[in-house]
């Protein structure tokens, strides 16, 4: 379901005199757009809060992690990599 908005279009002038008013009317939801001789130039949008950080997908990792054949200890995988490496 789309909700419509109205769209206001003001001059350059008419943005320079009532610039406040305007950002009050985008942050309400409508769509503010300045105009030059009548041909839109600018479109007052509200800036959207970009989230801190990362979030894992834990779920995502746990299916592509790459899994051992079995189990072993750090002392049994230096011995195979030892004993793997060629000269």
């Amino acid at each position: 379901m789309a909700i419509l908005m109205a769209m206001s279009s003001y001059s350059v002038a008419e943005a320079k005199n009532n610039l406040p008013k305007l950002l009050d009317r985008m942050l309400a939801g409508e769509e503010v757009v300045i105009t030059r001789r009548g041909k839109p130039i600018a479109r007052l949008t509200p800036e959207v809060e970009k989230p801190v950080g990362f979030k894992i997908d834990v779920d995502w990792l746990e299916q592509n992690r790459v899994r051992t054949l079995k189990p072993t200890d750090a002392v049994e995988t230096i011995r195979e990599l030892r004993d793997g490496y060629r000269y």
